[in-house]
Order: structure tokens, then sequence, then C-alpha cells
């Protein structure tokens, strides 16, 4: 499956624990990546300082749903049940 263009799910629902760039302490669940453009692109895309944990993300139905919504709903109950 590829990234739908503009959905950025994996970019505002996961926290992510390692520092990207304008974010040394990374970025609690929910909250916008400060990379994350308005269009929800990301600027450090194919970039040597886009995060490890960005880099290995692979988009899957599962995960991904079929919409951006999907993805926010799954990604968030995903990051629920791995926060217990």
């Amino acid at each position: 499956m590829d990234c739908r263009i503009g959905c950025g799910a994996c970019c505002i629902a996961p926290s992510i624990t390692t520092p990207i760039p304008g974010m040394p302490n990374g970025k609690p669940a929910g909250e916008r990546c400060v990379q994350l453009k308005d269009d929800n692109l990301c600027r450090l895309f194919g970039q040597p300082s886009r995060p490890k944990v960005c880099l290995q993300f692979r988009p899957c139905a599962d995960v991904c749903g079929d919409s951006s919504e999907q993805a926010i709903w799954r990604i968030t109950e995903l990051e629920a049940a791995t926060s217990l």
C-alpha cells in the first residue's frame, strides 16, 4: 500500500519518543508534528534528518484503513493499546 497523499495520520496520531527537528523531545500522541505542512506532507520526507521511526513506518490497510479519518482513529487506538 502507498501512503495517501495528504493523509498525515502517522504524523499526528502516534507519539514519537525520539527527537524530531524542531521537537527535541519528540511529540505526544494527537499532536501534529512541526514538520507536517498545512497540506499534510512532511518537510523531512527524503531528508537524512527524518527520524528513524518515520523511515520505518510502512502503510498498510490494517493501520491506515480506507481514509485519513480511519487512519487517525486506528493509529490512535493502537497508541492507546500500546501505552498501557
